[in-house]
């Protein structure tokens, strides 16, 4: 299990993370072996369940189980059942959050990969690693010019399947040329990527007034699509990745991701009543 720590705190450096985020080993020995690992966005009491039904020994999840601290976790809070479940079944937590959003081949790069976006680079550079390479929150780059209606349909078929789908506002026969992704809540970029020049931005989580103000500014055209759909196309980018070190390392190790949608949401049906 100290492999798989020491791995992911390479890859994805937690010194990278935002000073509010909790990223790291959240439970477990790091001196225990790790054969089976399974990866997911949250640690929610499905994926725990799962990750009991699969043996694992290991969850790898996004998003960590506590960003303010607590003192107390009975077992009639939810999130103390799911420590103590952890717990007496043996399962190390490990969370990469906003430093594996930010870092070489983290959400951003996947995100970015699986849109078509070539040479993609940050959208708010936060540093360079020992190579040289920058990196930072969001991800910007060139694909192939489409009108926007059709780079909506080519994102929607290609995001995992949800219950929320994807939102976009902007003229659909606009043609679109650079984009910016922010896998995530991305309100907060939405000044950075028409700073960049972006002709529409995909990210998650949009409220209201910031949605409808940036809308009012013009470019870039939104894309709004769900917080777990953005980022859980990471997990099986970071599969292979584990597999291939493991493999580089002559270790046996078995990774899983997790199918199960772990949105807020389950259902959705359109509003179609008329104005009181």
């Amino acid at each position: 299990m100290g492999d798989i720590v020491t791995r992911m705190n390479t890859w994805y450096p937690p010194e990278r993370a935002e000073a509010w985020d909790r990223v790291g080993l959240i439970l477990g020995d790091p001196r225990r072996r790790a054969g089976k690992v399974l990866l997911a966005l949250d640690p929610v009491a499905d994926t725990v369940e799962e990750a009991l039904d699969e043996k694992a020994d290991m969850m790898l999840v996004h998003h960590p189980l506590y960003l303010r601290g607590t003192s107390f976790l009975p077992e009639s809070d939810p999130k103390g059942r799911l420590v103590a479940k952890l717990i007496r079944s043996g399962i190390a937590l490990f969370a990469a959050h906003t430093n594996a959003d930010c870092s070489h081949e983290g959400t951003g790069d996947a995100l970015a990969a699986l849109v078509g976006i070539r040479d993609a680079v940050p959208l708010v550079e936060s540093g360079r690693d020992e190579e040289g390479r920058p990196y930072g929150h969001g991800r910007i780059g060139a694909i192939t010019p489409a009108r926007l209606g059709d780079f909506a349909d080519l994102v929607a078929s290609r995001l995992p399947a949800g219950p929320t789908g994807l939102f976009s506002s902007g003229d659909e026969d606009a043609l679109i040329a650079r984009v910016a992704v922010c896998p995530g809540a991305g309100d907060s970029f939405l000044e950075a990527a028409r700073a960049s020049g972006a002709d529409a931005v995909l990210t998650a989580d949009l409220r209201h007034h910031p949605a409808s103000e940036h809308r009012e500014g013009g470019a870039p055209a939104l894309l709004c699509a769900s917080h777990w759909a953005t980022e859980s196309v990471w997990l099986p980018r970071l599969a292979e990745r584990l597999r291939a070190g493991a493999q580089g390392a002559d270790v046996d190790l078995d990774v899983k991701v997790s199918t199960i949608a772990t949105e807020p949401w389950t259902s959705h049906r359109p509003t179609l009543g008329g104005l009181l």
